[in-house]
């Protein structure tokens, strides 16, 4: 039910931009730039490439709108998230920002991309603070492999252990205890 409703609002705001309401124009930026900001900076962009790209997506958006015959089928965040998506894939490949396929609606089962997307974030919240109550010497042990690429035998070294088996040892009941304290905290944000 709250779908259609926010279908109906995307609807409202498209006939505002269709109208150059500028309020309209704010909402929907204020709304969706941070969404395009986020996919951009996560995939190698700077806060700039994000804002040309979105420009880019909102005069694609009104070109539509003022054709008058643009019917939104799903919410407008999705619709505006599938054109960023693939403006900035065909960006990355090295083409350039112009020469958006006119089916652009093809690509508007994103729905299920963009709550991938909106998912993987609080996942990834919800380990960074995982991450942040293991406590040591958990926390810079699995640092030190996963993000350092150490290997056993330096972090044995390091901490003290007698051999890098022992140190092996003590990682995975480190990432037990990570996995623990990770699913209690997604299984309350359920």
């Amino acid at each position: 039910m709250s779908d259609h409703l926010n279908i109906a609002r995307d609807r409202e705001l498209l006939q505002g931009l269709a109208r150059n309401d500028d309020k309209s124009l704010e909402i929907i930026y204020l709304e969706n730039f941070p969404v395009i900001l986020r996919m951009v900076q996560q995939n190698n962009g700077s806060d700039d490439d994000a804002k040309d790209l979105f420009q880019e997506a909102m005069i694609i958006l009104y070109e539509k709108v003022q054709q008058g015959d643009f019917d939104l089928y799903s919410k407008l965040k999705t619709f505006l998230y599938a054109v960023c998506r693939r403006l900035w894939l065909k960006k990355l490949q090295g083409n350039t920002w112009i020469g958006l396929s006119d089916h652009i609606e093809e690509t508007l089962p994103l729905e299920d991309t963009m709550e991938e997307h909106e998912k993987r974030d609080e996942q990834f919240r919800i380990m960074q603070k995982s991450m942040g109550s293991l406590g040591e010497p958990c926390k810079t042990l699995l640092a030190d492999y996963y993000l350092h690429k150490r290997s056993m035998q330096d972090i044995a070294e390091k901490f003290g252990y007698t051999n890098a088996e022992n140190a092996k040892n003590q990682k995975y009941k480190c990432l037990m205890r990570l996995k623990k304290l990770f699913f209690d905290q997604y299984n309350d944000t359920k």
